[in-house]
């Protein structure tokens, strides 16, 4: 068997930052075992497996690996794969305009539908609505234990009103506020402790999301970092999902007023692959209603794969 793949580095402007991502295109004939064995080899965060849909009207069915297991749902796959099918789409005779696009992505979560812009010589742009908004998962959690298999001390935890809480918007993390950048910068997670402290959520083991107000980038709102070992993951560039979970642990703690809020979500500094996450949340009546997530990508390579 033999079909075409491409990398893109996603949310971000620049190749060689941000978070790596692996699309295979044409993926019908390959089986769940080999899906999961070619992720393990591409050893990426995630690789995206793009399938026929089961509507005829949408654009494409998807499937999201780590190296570790397959995911419902994923952010940066969600941005690069949208960006990669108007790429292959449209290859490279764009006007000088650009073109918008939408496209209707069948992920296991439910249908996502993604914003596209493609402009000639220029990285692309994709925006997804959240399929499902971030809430609060209730179950008990000992901060100093979840701080300890952070490497964090109990002085680093929380900021302001923000405390170490679970949330998931299909994909759940524990909100780990810090006081600051610096307590950020120290943070490194012990897979074991973490297994042993971790919490479960929507039947998965939750992972670490790190966070504290501001950032080394000048438009960002916040600095966080994600650990996921439980997924094969030391630590991740980007995480778009983490990012959804998010906007519930914004909402709920600074109580963000009715009306549009768009925010900018830093992380893989520590990392040297810088990303940047726009995040739009519309609040209505005291409430979450939309939450958009979206971000720029970069095609560095493509090939064929021959197994």
């Amino acid at each position: 068997m033999m079909t075409d793949y491409a990398i893109y580095d996603v949310f971000t402007d620049e190749a060689l930052t941000g978070n790596p991502l692996a699309v295979v295109f044409d993926a019908d004939a390959i089986d769940d075992a080999r899906m999961q064995a070619i992720a393990g080899e591409f050893n990426l965060s995630e690789t995206v497996f793009v399938l026929t849909p089961e509507n005829p009207a949408h654009t494409a069915g998807v499937r999201i690996f780590t190296p570790g297991r397959e995911l419902p749902f994923a952010g940066h796959p969600t941005v690069g794969v949208a960006i990669a099918l108007a790429h292959r789409r449209l290859g490279g005779d764009l006007p000088a305009a650009g073109v918008d696009m939408v496209t209707m992505l069948e992920e296991q979560i439910g249908p996502v539908r993604c914003a596209v812009r493609i402009s000639p010589n220029a990285p692309g742009f994709a925006e997804f609505d959240l399929p499902k908004l971030s809430r609060r998962l209730d179950v008990e959690i000992e901060p100093a234990d979840i701080g300890a298999a952070l490497g964090l001390d109990p002085q680093d935890i929380g900021f302001e009103n923000h405390h170490v809480s679970l949330w998931s918007a299909g994909v759940p993390f524990v909100m780990v506020p810090v006081h600051d950048m610096a307590a950020a910068a120290k943070a490194a997670c012990l897979a074991a402790e973490w297994d042993r402290v971790a919490p479960m959520g929507d039947g998965m083991l939750a992972d670490a999301y790190v966070y504290c107000r501001g950032g080394v980038n000048h438009t960002a709102s916040f600095h966080t970092r994600m650990f996921a070992p439980g997924m094969g993951i030391g630590e991740d560039p980007a995480t778009g999902s983490a990012a959804a979970a998010l906007s519930g642990a914004i909402h709920h703690y600074d109580g963000m007023l009715d009306g549009n809020h768009a925010l900018v979500i830093e992380q893989g500094v520590e990392m040297g692959r810088p990303s940047l996450i726009h995040m739009h949340l519309d609040c209505a009546e005291g409430c979450v209603r939309h939450v958009r997530i979206g971000g720029q990508a970069v095609k560095i390579a493509e090939g064929r794969l021959l197994v």
